[in-house]
């Protein structure tokens, strides 16, 4: 597991535990790491099969993938920390919470939730995948092939340089197999063991539905607060840093 830590921390810096989404690397979390400040204590990794971490893992289960996030939380001695996920690595957190609530504080999940299933999403991602004109001759083409902006520089920054241009760090297959499960179930008993404070921030523009974010307030209507992003797509974390982070530490101080 390839993780990073974004500085040296206080010892009464509340740790925060980043999880990114399918296909994603954990610096994507850069530019909302910096500008969380000295009172937390950043740390993201990058998921099993993603980014320099192991490219071809034999389990990519959602258990495997909690399993990961415990043994960062444990072999760094993040004590009881905030965990931020977006889209797959949201759901991810949520799990993780849901299983192990002595360990996570609160959670901030992004354009993530427990709804399912999906059996068109396997599908949907490897058709996505193969559209990738790969190699990418620069990162500027890349990036324009991801949107451009923001979100677009950082998916071409998690690109691998090769000598015949610039390939994913993600396997196709491995990238399927990691939303296989959402595609036959869905995770609201998860969400219903879940028992600490919850954000949850969708992008207006994104991919979550309302309705989906309603019923996770509507469950648990003491200890979640649902917010949107205007303007904001499923990237809510690369396409609005700056609002994200006003949310997070909103929220964050009245635990």
């Amino acid at each position: 597991m390839a993780c990073t830590e974004y500085g040296p921390a206080e010892r009464s810096a509340v740790p925060v535990l980043l999880l990114h989404g399918l296909a994603g690397h954990a610096a994507e979390w850069d530019v909302l790491a910096g500008l969380l400040g000295p009172a937390y204590r950043p740390v993201g990794y990058d998921a099993r099969g993603h980014g320099l971490s192991d490219r071809l893992p034999e389990d990519v289960s959602r258990a495997a993938h909690v399993r990961d996030a415990v043994a960062v939380i444990e072999q760094l001695a993040l004590t009881r920390p905030v965990l931020i996920g977006q889209s797959l690595g949201g759901l991810t957190a949520l799990l993780t919470a849901a299983a192990h609530p002595d360990l996570v504080r609160a959670l901030v999940l992004v354009e993530a939730g427990p709804r399912g299933p999906a059996p068109e999403l396997p599908g949907k991602i490897g058709t996505w995948l193969d559209s990738w004109p790969v190699p990418f001759p620069s990162a500027d083409a890349a990036a324009r092939f991801f949107g451009g902006g923001p979100a677009g520089l950082a998916w071409a920054a998690g690109l691998e340089v090769c000598p015949d241009g610039l390939r994913p760090r993600v396997d196709r297959d491995v990238m399927v197999g990691c939303v296989a499960e959402v595609a036959v179930r869905s995770f609201w008993r998860e969400w219903d063991q879940v028992r600490c404070p919850t954000l949850v921030v969708r992008g207006d523009a994104g991919a979550m539905p309302a309705s989906e974010a309603e019923e996770m307030r509507v469950r648990r209507p003491a200890g979640t607060r649902v917010e949107a992003v205007a303007g904001a797509g499923h990237d809510v974390h690369l396409d609005a840093p700056r609002e994200l982070r006003a949310l997070i530490e909103e929220f964050l101080p009245r635990l």
